[in-house]
Order: C-alpha cells, then structure tokens, then sequence
C-alpha cells in the first residue's frame, strides 16, 4: 500500500523553509517559523501519545484561530490519529452527539472553548484535555508533551486512511461524518496551489475562514503551508479587524464566504487605508454578482469564485485564468476532477444531461470522499456510479463553465412553477439599499408556496413596496416576492453560510 501523511505538508515545510515565518495570531500576537511550529506540533503529538493515542485513534478538536489549531491538528496527524473538527458556535448536546457519533477517544479544547467542550465531552463519556492558558482541574495538553520527549516524526499512514472527518451540516436530520482519506486532502492542497492561480512563497494568507470547515483548513491553512507562504490568523471576523489586520501585516491573498465580502465592503467605505490584495476567492455560497463587482471596484483586486462540500475536500470548481474568468460561475473543474450534470429526478443511476440544461451537479475524482461514517445507506445514495451526487442544481455551458442554480432543496414551487432563490437574490442584491438578503418558500394556501425575501436594509432604509416593485419590474411574474421581511442580521451557521432552514423556520409560522 502507498504511505502517504497529511502531517507531511508542514513537515516539508519545515524542511524547506525553517526560518519563514509559517504563522502570525494576531490574538495572541505570536509569529512562529516553520521549524518552531513544526517542533510545537512534534512535542504536542508525544503529549498526545502519553495520553494514550495512537495510530487508528479519533481526536476531536475544539479550537478557534489560533496557533494552537494548526499544531494540534498535525499533532494529531503526526501520532497517526483521525481528526474530527469541531464546530465552535453548537450546543454541547450537539457536540456530544459528533463525539460519539465519530467514536472520538479524546478532545482537545482551547481553554476559551472549555465550557461548552467539558459538558459536551461529560455527556459523551470522552476525556478532554486543554490547549492555552491554564484553568483548574483540567489537564493540559501542554503538561503531558512536557514530560516526555517530542516524536522523532509523524507515524506513517496509508494514502486511502483517513485524516479528517467533516461533520455536514445537517440541514436534513442528524448531521453525517464525511470521511475524507489523507490522498483526498494532501491532493486537494497541492492542486489548489499548484495547479489554479500563480501563488508565491513569500505570500501572505488572510487566516479569517473558521479553520475548523473544510474552506479554511484546505485551501487557507494546508495550503498556505504546502507553499511555504504566511498565513495571519484572525479568530473573530469584523470587516474592520480584517481591513486593519491585512494593511499591518502586508496581506496579498483573501479567502472568505460572501457574507464576509459584504462586511469587508461596509467597513472599507470607513477605513483610511485598504490592503493590497492580489488575489480573492469565495466559496461556501453564491457571491451575488453585484457584490463581485463593487467589491473588484472598491478594492482593485478580482474575485476567484468557486464550488465545493465536505464531501469533496472540498475544491471541485473554480474561475482559473486558464480558462477565462466569468461572473456568476463557478468556473471549471481543478486538475483531476470532473463535473457533470445528471437528471436529479433518476437515483439509482446517473443519466447525463446536454449543455445548458439544468440538472443535478456530480463529481468525480481524487477529492470525492471515502464514505459517510456509520451510514451505508447516506453512501450509497450518494456515491452512484462512481459519481457523487452534490444535491445542487446547476448548469454547464458549451464553454464548460458550471453555474449553480441552487440548492435541490431550496428550490420553491409556487403555483406549479419552479423558482430558483438564487436568481431572485442576485436581483435583490442589485438594489442600493439591501446589504444583503435571502429568498425561502413559505407557505400558501393558493399557490402552495409562495416567495419570501428577508432582507437586511441599509440603514437609510427602504419599503417593502419599493422592493416589491423593483423585482416586479426584473423577475416573472411567477418570480418576484411578494413578501419582505427585514431583519436586523440572517441566521449563520459555523461555516458562515445563511442557514435557510432557521429562515424558513421563523417566517413560514407568521
């Protein structure tokens, strides 16, 4: 079998680049080199070991951006262990249920999570130990390393075990456990460096993506490292601590879901100064094209959108300069992968779709995962043919680039006709009083459903008539909301995404 270790991306670094400075927290103001972070995670992978993990072994980690992530992480790696990060804003009875749905043996907390990680980890039956400043009768990571020498190196692991296990969302009952292997993650990293945009060792990565969601651990951390680049870690987003942030430490490359462009947009109308960034990208959800375009305006630097889930490591699309760069797509799948789109309403096969019609989006290829944890049958309905069935609409072009339409899920039918929020969003958006808005289903006795758009205004304000009007005047008939509702902020889940269920929830009962 093929060895192959995830931990290898900073132990090459490591090697390669001792004395570049691989991490800047700017919580705890530490700025740590390749060789000291790599010498952190070796001593925190033996205390790991005199705890009692070794290779097979399940660690999850509760941390948020900060120093301590990344060296417990390849600690983690290093000892030979699988880890299952854990979302930092869920309750402990959901935590428990990830702590024992994953069989984790231990969970390393950072002290400002303990609350929450102790009575999640009490309910689950699991140990926890604590990364961070010290707080009474709970042990410590750190004292446990300190005792015994540091490992030599990371534990050899086969290409196909696995690394990390990403816990989806769970917008249909109990969330799952993607299993994703060390192959999936060590190529999704080098591809994303390597293969997309012309990135540099001597650039500088904005760290502000939750470390713990499969965005910034990819494409944010392992990749920044796999270059040999400086990530800067911010553990709580604001538009203005991400602007000032980036102009102190000379940041060139900026990673964020879309809500985080709307707040970086905000503050950049009140900041003396905004960084010189040489590259964007966003995932996570659809970049509202309008907020594209007053965001390469207001920061003279082009947003790279692109697609991807858990369960596909997660880069499956994105615009790449190779193949042009166009607005409202995802672009085209990386090196390796493929995309297709297949009739959504045939399951137990997929059944390719021409170019322009709208169907389900499948992928295949080394980022695909191996299965979901303890469920055969979420597997099975997922992975058809080879293909994983993403459960998004989409489109693909004669020119080959993917669009999303939305998700399966949130399409609305009202009077018979599908529509797709997506597209009622991108012209609400448009509109110079919204900041940002979210379009659901509610329920209506004539039409079945009908459209609803929560909106939060500006705070010049706006009616719900004159919005009404606007996409009357753009959408069909069948199309615009005839409902709005203001809200002060959308629900977000830990990935930053807007949790639609939580919308629909609230507005379908009133």
């Amino acid at each position: 079998m093929t060895q192959l270790s995830l931990a290898t991306v900073l132990a090459e670094a490591a090697r390669k680049y001792p004395d570049k400075l691989a991490v800047i927290d700017s919580a705890t103001t530490e700025r740590i080199t390749y060789r000291d972070l790599w010498r952190q995670t070796l001593a925190y992978a033996a205390g790991l070991r005199e705890l009692g993990i070794g290779p097979g072994d399940t660690v999850a980690i509760q941390i948020p951006n900060l120093a301590d992530f990344p060296r417990v992480y390849y600690a983690t790696l290093a000892v030979g262990a699988t880890i299952v990060p854990m979302h930092l804003l869920l309750t402990p009875d959901e935590n428990a249920y990830v702590l024992r749905d994953s069989g984790a043996k231990l969970l390393v907390a950072h002290s400002s999570q303990l609350a929450n990680a102790v009575a999640a980890s009490k309910i689950a039956g699991v140990d926890v130990v604590s990364v961070g400043p010290a707080v009474e009768g709970v042990r410590r990571l750190e004292d446990a390393a300190a005792a015994v020498p540091p490992l030599r190196t990371y534990v050899s692991r086969e290409a196909e075990d696995i690394a990390v296990v990403f816990y989806t969302s769970g917008t249909t009952g109990k969330p799952k456990g993607a299993l994703l292997t060390h192959l999936n993650l060590v190529m999704n990293t080098v591809v994303n460096v390597f293969d997309i945009h012309e990135l540099y060792e001597d650039d500088v990565v904005m760290g502000c993506l939750p470390l713990f969601h499969t965005f910034g651990q990819t494409v944010g951390m392992n990749g920044t490292f796999r270059m040999g680049g400086t990530i800067v870690l911010l553990a709580r987003f604001t538009g203005e601590a991400a602007i000032d942030l980036m102009v102190r430490e000379n940041v060139t490359i900026f990673h964020g879901v879309p809500t985080m462009y709307i707040g970086l947009l905000e503050a950049a109308a009140k900041a003396d100064r905004l960084p010189a960034l040489r590259l964007c990208v966003s995932g996570g959800a659809s970049l509202p094209v309008a907020v594209l375009e007053k965001f390469n305006e207001t920061f003279h630097a082009t947003i790279f959108e692109g697609y991807g889930l858990s369960e596909t490591s997660p880069t499956a699309t994105t615009n790449q300069p190779a193949f042009g760069v166009r607005a409202g797509t995802v672009g085209h799948p990386i090196w390796g992968v493929e995309v297709e789109i297949a009739r959504p309403e045939i399951d137990e096969r997929i059944e390719f779709m021409e170019n322009g019609e709208l169907g389900e989006i499948v992928i295949r290829g080394h980022n695909v995962f191996a299965a979901y944890l303890n469920n055969p049958e979420a597997t099975a309905q997922a992975i058809v043919d080879g293909w994983f069935r993403t459960g998004d609409l989409g489109t693909k072009d004669d020119e080959g680039f993917i669009t999303i339409v939305d998700r399966k899920k949130d399409l609305v039918i009202r009077g018979g006709f599908n529509v797709y929020p997506r597209e009622v969003e991108e012209v609400l958006a448009r509109h110079p009083a919204v900041l940002q808005v979210a379009v659901i289903g509610v329920p209506d006795p004539v039409h079945g459903e009908e459209i609803c758009a929560v909106v939060v205004p500006d705070p010049g304000g706006v009616t719900a008539e004159e919005l009404i009007e606007w996409s009357r005047e753009k959408l069909g008939k069948h199309k615009y909301p005839r409902q709005i509702r203001f809200a002060e902020a959308l629900p977000l889940g830990p990935s930053m995404k807007v949790l639609k269920r939580e919308l629909r929830k609230t507005y379908s009962e009133q």
